[in-house]
């Protein structure tokens, strides 16, 4: 099943933007401040409605699901990382499984497991660090197995540890079939680890192909205003700014 805004327009943030995006690949979404990443990831999981156009699963409007089934479909994970209920984290990783109307063990604890906070499921949320919220809350995430993971920079609050964890975790959901969207800012990420870059700027589409062409240096800066190099091989580059 594709996921595909079509001449999708946000007053002031989205133009007439057009792209599918495909399962079993990782998307990154990279772009100056501004740029309408954000503004993209929300449509996409249907929580704006655009001005014009539409987002649309196959050829299907993705405003026409039922919520529980969109729920099913997508698993989205916002930019803000706040913990409105103080709970244990075990509870508002099972709400992952609201949707589905149950609360599977299975799925919450392979969750748990695989962002490395299963030390952590009886500790109540607001008492969490940072990167512990945001690990816990793309749990919750992961915990509703969705066909779709929509993540707003996933990676901001988490060491390099945990950052390359949570990656090797997301490619392994995209290599079992799901497709996974992430709003990067580190373009070496974005390079070494998604199958595909959609470069914003000012709300249009830029560049949209492999990290390789996607990034080129003239690509960073025409966008950026960055003269940039890059160093090392293929999957483990490195960006040089000069």
């Amino acid at each position: 099943m594709n996921l595909s805004a079509q001449d999708l327009t946000v007053a002031g943030r989205l133009a007439d933007l057009s792209l599918t995006l495909a399962p079993g690949r990782i998307t990154a979404i990279c772009g100056p401040n501004g740029a309408g990443k954000s503004t993209l990831l929300e449509a996409l999981a249907g929580l704006l409605t655009p001005d014009s156009g539409a987002v649309l699963t196959d050829d299907s409007p993705l405003a026409a699901l039922p919520p529980r089934e969109r729920g099913k479909l997508l698993g989205y994970l916002p930019q803000a990382h706040e913990i409105a209920w103080d709970v244990p984290v075990r509870s508002l990783v099972e709400l992952g499984r609201l949707p589905h109307g149950d609360s599977l063990v299975g799925p919450v604890d392979a969750a748990l497991a695989a962002l490395d906070i299963a030390h952590l499921a009886d500790r109540r949320a607001q008492s969490l660090s940072g990167g512990e919220t945001a690990r816990v809350l793309l749990a919750r995430v992961l915990a509703g197995e969705p066909r779709w993971i929509l993540a707003d920079e996933p990676l901001a609050a988490l060491d390099i540890g945990h950052q390359l964890a949570l990656l090797r975790h997301l490619r392994a959901a995209a290599d079992a079939g799901a497709g996974v969207v992430l709003v990067l800012h580190d373009l070496a990420h974005a390079m070494n680890h998604a199958d595909r870059v959609v470069v914003l700027d000012r709300g249009a589409v830029a560049a949209d192909d492999v990290p390789s062409a996607a990034l080129a240096p003239a690509i960073v800066r025409r966008v950026w205003g960055v003269e940039c190099d890059w160093l090392g091989d293929p999957g483990a580059r490195a960006l040089v700014a000069r």
